[in-house]
């Protein structure tokens, strides 16, 4: 059995929004080279099936993206692919079709995260018209996510905002619901043949400038997971935009060494204790979803 269930892939860190929920990296905007993608992905192979091209960056801005993908399938690797959707009329024709691509996940949370000139209408038809003929013509899997809903459920605009675009998408799947009344947050819907929606909470990224609550908590960062930066830093999971648990650099040291070191023994170690040992994940909220 390989270890991980996924390892993401950041195969650029540099994203055409600028979205008030997902902090600007602070790295050197960078493009990953087919060179350097090739031997990331000859390292990982014998752990894990599945590779997901996501942690921060906009991954259809990517020039070669076609190229990753046929890489991809000639090594045995199934991709899915994190996107805002805002670029998929552009890049359709270089990921449409592919054998690689198992699955496309649409942020439309985006689109109300940043003050950005776009039709909101445009936005979302060319995700659907996306989607049907997706759905049609592949296998491809599709999930529309829409994670920016409130806990105290105060915000009337965001819920507005939100029945505007859920009314395009019950409209366009001729479906006989109201999704807000039968979806959980977190767990998903299906709304067609292969097609998922999924709403859940807005979360906030992990900082080290945030305070610290108690260690307790869990992870499948390492466990089940781990993510690759786009200058080859090796990370636990997809939420460390910043590499700050640099565990070793996948162009410099093999990823078999990396996952070996005491220092991210010591971090799966700790989650088995439900203890969290570094710094940045006692400052996550996510682990307390499990």
């Amino acid at each position: 059995m390989k270890k991980y269930k996924r390892i993401y892939i950041e195969i650029t860190n540099v994203c055409n929004l600028s979205c008030r929920f997902c902090p600007q990296t602070m790295r050197r905007p960078e493009f990953m080279e087919l060179k350097t993608f090739s031997n990331i992905l000859e390292q990982i192979k014998p752990y894990t099936d599945y590779i997901y091209f996501h942690v921060k960056g906009e991954p259809l801005l990517h020039p070669e993206i076609d190229r990753f993908l046929d890489l991809s399938y000639e090594k045995g690797f199934k991709v899915n692919i994190t996107t805002n959707g805002t670029l998929i009329n552009k890049a359709k024709d270089k990921i449409f079709l592919k054998p690689a691509l198992r699955q496309v996940n649409f942020s439309l949370h985006s689109f109300d995260g940043n003050d950005g000139p776009q039709n909101k209408d445009e936005y979302i038809n060319n995700i659907i018209s996306f989607t049907k003929e997706a759905v049609d013509k592949s296998d491809t899997l599709i999930s529309l996510r829409l994670w920016n809903l409130d806990k105290d459920n105060k915000t009337n605009i965001k819920r507005k905002r939100n029945r505007q675009l859920l009314e395009v998408i019950e409209k366009s799947f001729n479906l006989n619901y109201r999704i807000e009344e039968i979806i959980i947050p977190s767990r998903g819907i299906k709304i067609a043949d292969r097609v998922y929606l999924n709403q859940d909470y807005e979360f906030k990224w992990p900082d080290l400038k945030e305070p610290e609550d108690e260690s307790e908590g869990f992870c499948y960062g390492l466990r089940s997971q781990a993510a690759i930066l786009v200058n080859g830093t090796v990370v636990p999971c997809c939420l460390d935009g910043e590499g700050v648990i640099n565990l070793g650099n996948i162009n410099e040291t093999c990823f078999s060494e990396i996952i070996e070191t005491d220092r991210a023994k010591d971090i799966v170690n700790g989650f088995s204790r439900r203890e969290a040992v570094e710094e940045l994940c006692r400052k996550c909220g996510y682990r307390k979803r499990f």
